[in-house]
């Protein structure tokens, strides 16, 4: 990060320069018309050279803060290049020193329940005797079947073969088959966990995941039968870890199962068997249930908790009960279905923002709170009839520009919301530190305002509202103060 800071002041210096050729312009033309009125009128060039003089240091110090400001812009401006540089070499490098998330978008797909029985499909074929006579093999029938082709599906048993009645020679072929008639689940409880985590060095966020189901099916015959129950493992997961599958209490391994997790075994009359499937493992960006097929849902319970909030998939599911936390913490969606037929899915995304834009907005959003500042703490000394020294609001401003540029840097060590936390607190206590012991009592609404603004850019989708409010917070605790001066 340090040499892209050095690229980046560079850069500002470089910019800088380019205004030095206008600058100058406008001083010589200033020049040029002082000269041109003491010519044309010496009284008045006199009353403006006395005028200039006598307000001289006022000028130079007020010149001082606008330097100040001018300091503290490119700081933080040179800060969030050096960021932006930064998080743009770290998503395209091919190495990392630290873990990424081994998960991404995670689609978890709905388990199946089978019956399993035989079926035998015959069927014959009645050659006539002129096809027979084409064909010219004679006795030697049985040397055309391995021509005939082979059965599709899980065969259980096959028999074919030629027979002759008279003229006519038939071919006939029994095979028996063993093929899955799906049973609907009796209830699906499902309880899922996405803990979302903000990870250093200015990294993508991602949740750890938990997923904790039980389900029970039902053998629908009167009479004992084997099922069949298979447990798709999810799609975009990554590692799984602590992965159990339970069948009636007993635990199973999946063993080397590439798709999925099975079961296969004897299920008494009317029984019931009951299935845990827990595991954990990490994504990010989304999470979904996908029903495989279009199915009826007799009991259907799943509760997604969450400490992000999150948005849903169209035309997906939508919970039936949303209940949050006061603080809005945490999150808890519940999808309680009971009789139901379809073939939608719950898929719910969370639309965090991409970080490298998150602070873009967040270090223009400093940019603008330090000329906000200079410009509220005078009109905050005006309404007040309060003195400011100009030397005491340059310090101030420099010392909530440090602090910004302090966040920006942090942004490479701690989860951004604690990187700009802590560089906001860290400004405005200079700042209000390096202002003298009269202004700290009725500078310090500004300057906390300030120190704010940007942090409303990392609270997701709310920072319209929260800059709004900043700003009508400034707007009512501005005019009160006058009123009650005025009413005096």
């Amino acid at each position: 990060m340090v040499q892209s800071t050095f690229a980046a002041v560079l850069d500002a210096l470089h910019d800088l320069a380019r205004l030095a050729l206008p600058a100058g312009l406008l001083l010589g033309t200033l020049l040029i018309a002082l000269l041109l009125l003491s010519l044309l009128d010496r009284s008045r060039a006199r009353a403006a050279l006395s005028w200039l003089a006598v307000q001289a240091p006022q000028i130079a110090a007020w010149s001082l803060v606008a330097l100040a400001l001018g300091a503290g812009l490119l700081a933080v401006t040179v800060t969030r290049r050096a960021v932006d540089t930064r998080l743009s070499a770290q998503q395209s490098a091919r190495y990392a020193n630290a873990a990424d998330p081994d998960g991404g978008q995670t689609a978890q797909r709905a388990p199946s329940a089978a019956l399993l029985e035989t079926r035998t499909y015959t069927r014959s074929l009645a050659l006539p005797r002129d096809v027979v006579t084409r064909i010219g093999v004679n006795d030697g029938w049985t040397q055309l079947l391995p021509y005939l082709g082979g059965a599709a599906g899980s065969v259980q048993d096959l028999q074919e073969g030629f027979t002759r009645q008279g003229e006519t020679l038939t071919y006939s072929r029994a095979v028996t088959l063993l093929t899955e008639r799906p049973v609907d689940l009796d209830r699906a409880s499902i309880r899922a966990n996405l803990a979302f985590t903000d990870p250093a060095g200015g990294r993508a966020s991602f949740y750890n995941a938990t997923f904790d189901a039980t389900y029970a099916f039902t053998n629908p015959l009167d009479e004992a039968a084997t099922m069949r129950f298979f447990f798709p493992l999810p799609q975009g997961s990554g590692t799984l870890s602590g992965f159990q599958f339970v069948v009636n209490g007993t635990p199973l391994r999946p063993g080397t199962a590439l798709e999925g997790a099975a079961w296969e075994g004897e299920v008494p009359a009317r029984g019931t068997v009951k299935v845990q499937v827990r595991y954990a493992h990490q994504g990010a960006r989304a999470w979904s249930y996908v029903l495989s097929r279009r199915e009826a849902l007799r009991d259907l319970d799943l509760t997604l908790t969450t400490n992000r909030p999150a948005k849903f998939q169209r035309y997906a599911l939508f919970p039936t009960s949303q209940t949050r936390t006061a603080l809005g913490s945490q999150h808890t969606l519940r999808w309680r279905l009971t009789d139901v037929i379809t073939a939608q899915d719950v898929a719910v995304v969370f639309t965090g923002g991409n970080l490298r834009e998150t602070l873009h907005k967040v270090h223009l959003g400093q940019t603008a709170a330090l000329g906000l500042a200079a410009l509220l703490c005078v009109l905050w000394a005006l309404t007040r009839r309060l003195p400011l020294r100009p030397l005491t609001l340059t310090m101030s401003l420099l010392g909530l520009a440090l602090g910004f540029v302090l966040g920006g840097v942090l942004t490479a060590y701690l989860p951004p919301l604690l990187a700009e936390g802590a560089g906001s607190l860290t400004g405005l206590g200079l700042a209000w530190l390096l202002l003298s012991p009269a202004h700290r009592r009725h500078l310090r609404v500004p300057l906390v305002l300030c120190a704010a603004l940007p942090l409303a850019f990392l609270s997701g989708g709310h920072a319209g509202l929260l800059v709004t409010a900043l700003a009508t917070l400034a707007l009512l605790t501005l005019q009160w103060p006058a009123r009650k001066v005025r009413a005096a």
